[in-house]
């Protein structure tokens, strides 16, 4: 029994959710202490009502997630708007490293879940869905390799995938913050400039613009958008693999971004990035809000078994080696927040645990320029490619 809301009631609910979850994040100590993102909240109050009801037996609600889609898509084309070759080339040495620390977490997940499922006798390709298909990759990845794991005799890799990226949604924002926050409290590490250095809170921030560079910057977007949908149809078509839908609007507004820096053009970016953090908090509630939470509760023994040990995994690389090897500094501390997101949903989690952290403690630059370029960008490229590498290699053990 089903109570269905159209886009627009969905993306309502959303703004409720996302109002609902700032309000608790206000009045609730812990969520505050843990630097726990708003939309997550508001998102997770939500389906846990929904859970509820559907355990009861009474109708629950599903929504029209088309607009879910759009808010999402236009984050990261956002996102691809911060790449900006002359920074890139500035920090591109931190940007090599953390994409070698996702590289190795990506092998690291495959063959922790590949090994757990064969341990347990079942297809290793499986594994791959409860590895970096679901996790590195996220939804959009489950979503999109499920039936090419289906394709090639690995039965119910859409189902596997799609519930491991729900967990890890869930488990990649409760884990980032609390992680981030206990390297800064450990290590006693200093904001740069002051804790007031950062534009800590997003709702409080104020920059001089006008209507016309809002309208430009949304243009711009939109541009993105349109034509990255086309170039991402031919990137699939030209390597034979499969990216996410994202992927072309993030290289196409790349693309805009550096013909305007060369060109002496304006660009509105305080514009842009207020748009994308509106989306990604619409994105995120409207996420979290449409989690059907009892999916996890029929999870199999093996999927269980390699989803504990992919958060233990994560746990210790990221607080060990991330923050190691990115400097062990309060920008570093910030990154493994970020690093946790999208390592286990999606760099839209990414985004949200480095945001709540940097609301609390200040800005970490340095941070919101790696993280988003790495996993939401080049780290998808490898991720495509090592699962349609593993795929056939795993195949043989079946």
């Amino acid at each position: 029994m089903e109570i269905k809301l159209n886009m627009y009631h969905a993306v309502a609910v959303a703004a409720v959710l996302f109002w609902l979850g700032g309000y608790l994040t206000r009045k609730v100590t812990v969520l505050a202490k843990y630097c726990i993102p708003a939309p997550l909240v508001g998102g997770l109050c939500f389906a846990l009502v929904n859970a509820g009801l559907y355990a009861a037996g009474q109708p629950y609600i599903i929504f029209d997630s088309t607009l879910q889609t759009v808010f999402m898509t236009i984050f990261f084309c956002t996102v691809g708007f911060t790449v900006s070759l002359p920074l890139l080339k500035k920090g591109g040495k931190a940007v090599l490293v953390c994409l070698i620390l996702a590289i190795i977490m990506t092998l690291l997940q495959n063959a922790v879940g590949a090994g757990t499922l064969l341990f347990f006798g079942k297809d290793p390709r499986l594994g791959l869905a409860v590895g970096s298909i679901s996790l590195i990759g996220g939804p959009g990845t489950a979503a999109a390799f499920g039936p090419e794991l289906e394709k090639a005799g690995a039965v119910g890799g859409t189902v596997v995938g799609l519930a491991s990226a729900t967990f890890g949604l869930v488990l990649g924002s409760i884990m980032g913050g609390p992680i981030a926050r206990r390297l800064i409290v450990r290590h006693k590490l200093e904001v740069p400039g002051g804790e007031d250095s950062g534009q800590g809170n997003m709702e409080s921030e104020s920059f001089a613009t006008t209507s016309p560079r809002f309208v430009k910057g949304f243009m711009l977007i939109m541009l993105g958008i349109g034509i990255g949908d086309k170039f991402c149809s031919w990137l699939s078509s030209v390597t034979g693999l499969t990216f996410p839908a994202y992927i072309g609007a993030m290289l196409v507004a790349a693309l805009v971004r550096n013909v305007l820096d060369g060109a002496g053009r304006e660009y509105p970016g305080d514009e842009i990035e207020t748009i994308g953090n509106m989306s990604l908090s619409l994105f995120l509630a409207m996420a979290m809000m449409g989690l059907k939470l009892w999916e996890l509760a029929d999870l199999a023994l093996p999927m269980l078994a390699a989803l504990s040990l992919q958060v233990l995994l994560m746990a210790v690389f990221s607080y060990f080696l991330v923050f190691r090897f990115m400097g062990r500094d309060y920008d570093a501390a910030v990154m493994v927040g970020g690093f946790i997101g999208f390592s286990m949903g999606a760099t839209s989690n990414a985004m949200a645990n480095m945001q709540a952290v940097t609301r609390r403690y200040g800005a970490a630059p340095a941070a919101f320029f790696v993280i988003p370029m790495v996993g939401s960008l080049f780290i998808d490229f490898v991720n495509s490619a090592v699962i349609t590498l593993l795929i056939p290699i795993l195949g043989t053990m079946a």
